[in-house]
Order: C-alpha cells, then structure tokens, then sequence
C-alpha cells in the first residue's frame, strides 16, 4: 500500500512537472510579444486582427479538424482570451511594454479569486497577502504613469489582467476536454472583432517588417505557445500555471529594451519588482505545501 502511493506521488510529480515546463515554455513564447508589436507600425486593432488571423489559421493546421460546442465554458473562455488579446496590444501601443506586460501579472491573485468561486480551489493565505502586495504595486505603477501620460495604457494592461486570468480559469474547467479548441475560437473571435474596429481605423501600411513581425507574432509568440499552454493547463491547476507564466514579464520588457532602448520609470519598476516579488514567493509556499500533500 506504502508503495502505491509512492508510485502514484510520483506520478502526479512527474505529470506536473510536464504541465510546468510546457507552460515556462509558452510563457517564454509569450514574452516576445512586446518587442514584435513594437516594430509594428500600425493601429493597435489591426495588429490585434491580423495576429489572431494568422494563429487561427496554424492552429486549424494543427489540429485539423477542431471541435466547436459553443457550450457556456467554449464561448466564454474564447470571448476572454479575445479581450486578452486586443486589450494587451492596445496596452502594448499606449504605455511601456513593461507596464504593459507587469500590470497584467496580476493576474495571478485574481486567478486565486475566481478558482475559489468557480473551481472551488481556496485561496491560501499566502495568495491573500499577494493580493494586498500587487495592489501596493499597481498605484506604484499609476504613480508613473499619470505623469509619462500613460494612464490609458496602464488602465488597459491591468484590465487585461482580469480577463486573462479569467480566461485561464474557464480554461481549466475545460481540462478533461480540448483547451486548444477554445484557444482557435478565441483567436477567430479576436481576429472579427479587431478586424471590424479597424475598417474605422486608418489601413495598416504593409512592409516587409510589419509582414514579418505579424507572422512571427500568429505563428510563434501565439501559435506555438497556445500549443503548449493547452497542454500544461491540462496537468497543472489554474493558479499554478499562471505562477508559472511569471517567467514572461521577467523577459519581455528585456527584449524591448535591448531592441529599442526602451525602458520603464522608476516606480513603475519599483511595482513591478513588488508584483513580481508577490508572485513568486506565493508561487514557492503553494509549491512547497503542494509537495507535503504528495508524501
């Protein structure tokens, strides 16, 4: 019996494991994000569209003949991811891609929250704390930006947050399912509604780098890392994975810098070490207490 349950402990490790490193991929994945669309010279909506135009179109490839329900959880979850999307490009467009990319990680606490009411999984302790630390750290960044007249941008990013973590929870509820499926159909959705704000919008000019740009950001920053999250998020729960995804912010704002020289004020730097800070000494204690419940 004594054996069983080491070899069933083991299991769950390794399985969790697979799950973690899948999503510190997709999250390395999703870090580039902010330096593509920073070569972008277009309106944020048309960035949005065209994205999501392209990853539709490498997913449907991929998975070549996808399953659409249209069931509450399916609609919801894509409806979400589509507003992650188009808000973290417009975000992306109207402050520092490190606010952009540091605002929305708090998105972790809010995933605490809502898996408490919609998967039943409570909040620790620690997840309580976290929550009062990344509010200590966005008015850090709401400082910042009222002077850099990037209030709009970072208002956009942290409202990103919610409904990215929203789309990871709905997305967990789909975890005996197809997660990927959900992920083609919010991208549909994302490209039609981007598309339709844009025929009010001034056209993209097309270039050689815009062109580029774009695919890599369908095939590679979305396409391939919605792959891998559909995996992970099948074997790890909501809130580990979106403690895993912490590995993007950590890299984002850096490829932007080194490309472009751009770099985030000092208390919005100051946030985000605070909000980076609150993640993961969450994510350590929820590990540590997950590995006790395992021997």
């Amino acid at each position: 019996m004594a054996k069983d349950r080491i070899l069933a402990g083991s299991r769950k490790l390794s399985n969790q494991a697979a799950g973690t490193l899948a999503m510190a991929g997709c999250a390395f994945l999703w870090s580039t994000a902010g330096i593509f669309i920073k070569l972008i010279d277009w309106q944020p909506f048309a960035i949005a569209g065209a994205r999501s135009a392209i990853a539709a179109l490498f997913l449907w490839a991929v998975i070549k003949r996808p399953r659409f329900t249209f069931s509450f959880d399916q609609v919801s979850t894509a409806l979400a991811y589509a507003a992650t999307m188009i808000l973290f490009v417009f975000a992306n467009k109207h402050t520092t891609s490190a606010n952009a990319i540091l605002l929305q990680y708090g998105a972790p606490v809010y995933v605490a929250i809502l898996g408490s009411l919609m998967l039943k999984e409570k909040p620790r302790p620690e997840h309580w704390l976290a929550l009062v630390a990344v509010c200590f750290g966005m008015v850090l960044f709401f400082m910042d930006s009222l002077g850099g007249g990037n209030f709009l941008g970072d208002a956009v990013a942290a409202l990103a947050g919610v409904t990215f973590a929203l789309n990871i929870v709905m997305l967990r509820k789909q975890k005996d399912g197809s997660p990927l499926d959900s992920l083609l159909l919010g991208h549909i959705c994302a490209a039609i509604i981007a598309s339709i704000i844009s025929l009010f919008m001034p056209a993209p000019v097309l270039t050689a780098q815009s062109l580029l740009a774009v695919s890599a950001l369908g095939v590679v920053q979305i396409g391939l890392a919605a792959i891998l999250f559909s995996y992970g998020i099948k074997r790890i729960t909501a809130l580990e994975s979106i403690l895993t995804a912490v590995i993007e912010p950590l890299f984002n704002p850096l490829w932007v810098f080194l490309a472009t020289g751009e770099a985030p004020g000092l208390r919005a730097v100051s946030g985000g070490f605070v909000i980076i800070g609150a993640v993961m000494i969450s994510s350590i204690v929820s590990v540590r207490r997950a590995s006790r419940a395992v021997q």
